[in-house]
């Protein structure tokens, strides 16, 4: 089964007055790298208690295959990858991934995060409210999961 209907129009992006989110390519490495490296420890679990990415000998040359799995499975409409970019695009913020969801109550699950630096001033909480009306208005997703968020790792995994 397609994750999104063939004749469905996949969103580009969101633009709010703080943020622009955009399909994650190759030609973000070098930011997404940066934001990646100095908000690895917060991001350990992020995809799962089990998950160890990014791991300390994570390397741009890695980063940059990772983002052309995300790239190519946009391309392919299997998942959407996008990164939470500035608005002047100087600066990698975050990223959000959505994936189809194993669990049948769901039809698809978003993880979410955003750089260290920005988590004080409430981005990631911000980022998840500015998804859950635009993920509910334009995909065509009935239930849509925040796995480590709105359902314990734990429970999402017992679904699945």
């Amino acid at each position: 089964m397609a994750f999104v209907p063939p004749d469905f129009a996949v969103p580009m992006g969101l633009e709010t007055s703080e943020f622009r989110l955009r399909m994650l390519t190759i030609h973000d490495v070098v930011k997404d790298y940066e934001a990646v490296m100095t908000s690895r420890e917060q991001l350990q679990g992020v995809f799962g208690p089990h998950s160890s990415w990014p791991t300390a000998d994570l390397s741009l040359e890695q980063d940059l295959i990772d983002l052309g799995w995300h790239q190519k499975e946009f391309q392919n409409r299997t998942s959407f990858a996008y990164t939470v970019m500035s608005l002047d695009e100087t600066r990698c913020l975050g990223c959000v991934y959505l994936y189809p969801a194993a669990p049948v109550d769901y039809d698809a699950q978003v993880i979410l995060w955003a750089r260290q630096s920005e988590l004080v001033n409430g981005l990631e909480e911000r980022l998840l409210q500015t998804l859950k009306p635009w993920l509910s208005k334009v995909w065509p997703f009935e239930q849509v999961a925040f796995p480590g968020r709105e359902i314990d790792w734990d429970q999402w995994l017992s679904l699945a």
